[in-house]
């Protein structure tokens, strides 16, 4: 009998490249039940990241000036210091939010999200506070470990999103993030010019409210059937992290190891690389990042879906590396800030990464632990922020301060990262054409 199954690249289904070839749905014995307003559902998940983000955007300007205030206007110390937070952040995250990822297995979505906001929307009061170093860094000791709303959410949009659309809704997820930070750090640079604390206060109030209309309106998303009994075997980072050794996930999930140590480098260098280079105010930095977020909202919310359905989700994973290697080298090699420009609509290309590998897992991975494979690709963020950011602010502070004077090192070191991704698929391609 011909196959009547409609099919417009018979040749990429021949194509046994694990990391070409899209991948093979699972046959979990449960089926998942999204609830009835799943729409309704979906779009309150966008609102809630977008609304996270936009809290945690606006303290993205003015945290590396707090630190500096606190030291007095060392740039060199607030490099170090700066480094310093992000890598316990990325600390608590990744032992934290493998537990939360199994407990949303356990005990559903719609606790763990609430929780999730309250705390942090008491976190940014405490940090808005805080009179001395001390304070300010155990505040950012708390934000890792509430910060587990998105991840939450990630398993959430998986729970009502049927296999086939994810990557398109995971890409809206990321039209969240950017929408967040269009206006974030615009509002935050504004505020802060103003007063360094007031995006703190701004911020919790956001994160507060977001909790409390959640509180009222949020549905849970998973339904009894599809609740898995909490192992802490599998919440454990390590453990969370063997759901990603079967088949080609491994593949996946280094590239996205790679490409998450990557961006680290704009999470903890941008702001006082174009303070140092450019002598960039608070307001220019923020309207930057904004620039990033308008590019992000673009590509995940208009062609994340179409380049997907042109390319495949193997390919635009692919297409998205090149455009940020591109993107990186563009920033570290702008003296002026024109380049830096210039290399924004680049670099967010990984924008189309994200979502195409997270769909190609979620593919992969039964209805029942959704969450925990949300969990382990935190864990995967978690690991490169604990490596990042003293590794990253550590090549700025030794590029600026030596003989050999490359303030673009850091961008450089980014973009080197992501190359070596797309070499690791290139070598996969060599290894399977070998074996047939």
């Amino acid at each position: 009998m011909a196959d009547t199954t409609p099919n417009p690249a018979p040749l990429e289904v021949k194509d046994t490249n694990p990391l070409l070839t899209e991948p093979e749905f699972v046959s979990p014995s449960l089926t998942p039940h999204p609830p009835k307003g799943r729409r309704a559902a979906a779009a309150f998940i966008f609102f809630t990241v977008t609304l996270d983000m936009l809290a945690m955007g606006m303290i993205a300007p003015v945290l590396p000036r707090l630190i500096e205030g606190f030291l007095h206007g060392d740039t060199y110390s607030a490099a170090r210091m700066l480094g310093l937070f992000g890598t316990v952040f990325a600390a608590m995250q990744f032992f934290f939010s493998p537990i939360v990822g199994s407990l949303s297995d356990r005990y559903g979505r719609r606790p763990l999200v609430l929780l999730s906001n309250f705390g942090l929307g008491l976190d940014y009061l405490l940090m808005a506070w805080a009179p001395a170093l001390n304070w300010l860094f155990l505040g950012r000791v708390i934000s890792g470990l509430t910060s587990s709303s998105i991840p939450t959410a990630m398993a959430y949009m998986a729970d009502v999103t049927p296999r086939e659309r994810r990557a398109a809704a995971f890409g809206m997820l990321n039209a969240a993030f950017g929408a967040g930070f269009v206006l974030g750090p615009a509002v935050g640079g504004l505020l802060g010019n103003i007063n360094p604390r007031l995006p703190f206060w701004a911020a919790g109030g956001l994160s507060l409210v977001n909790g409390l209309y959640g509180l009222f309106v949020l549905p849970e998303s998973l339904s009894k059937e599809n609740r898995s009994p909490f192992s802490w075997a599998r919440a454990n980072p390590i453990g969370s992290l063997t759901l990603l050794r079967h088949g080609s996930m491994i593949a996946i999930a280094t590239i996205l190891l790679l490409g998450y140590i990557a961006q680290q480098v704009l999470m903890n260098v941008y702001v006082i690389y174009a303070d140092y280079r450019y002598g960039w105010s608070d307001r220019t930095v923020g309207f930057s990042l904004a620039a990033v977020g308008i590019c992000t909202i673009v590509y995940g919310g208009f062609l994340v879906k179409p380049v997907v359905a042109k390319l495949g989700e193997r390919r635009t994973m692919t297409f998205g590396l090149i455009g940020g290697a591109l993107g990186y080298s563009m920033i570290g090699l702008s003296k002026t800030g024109l380049l830096l420009w210039l290399g924004i609509p680049f670099l967010n290309l990984m924008t189309f990464t994200w979502p195409a590998a997270q769909s190609i897992l979620s593919r992969m991975t039964s209805p029942s632990e959704q969450g925990q494979l949300q969990g382990a690709i935190n864990s995967l963020r978690g690991i490169a922020g604990l490596l990042g950011p003293g590794f990253f602010t550590y090549i700025f502070s030794v590029s600026i301060s030596s003989g050999v004077h490359i303030p673009g090192t850091p961008f450089y070191t980014a973009a080197a990262l992501l190359l070596i991704s797309l070499a690791l698929a290139q070598s996969a391609a060599r290894t399977q054409a070998m074996q047939t």
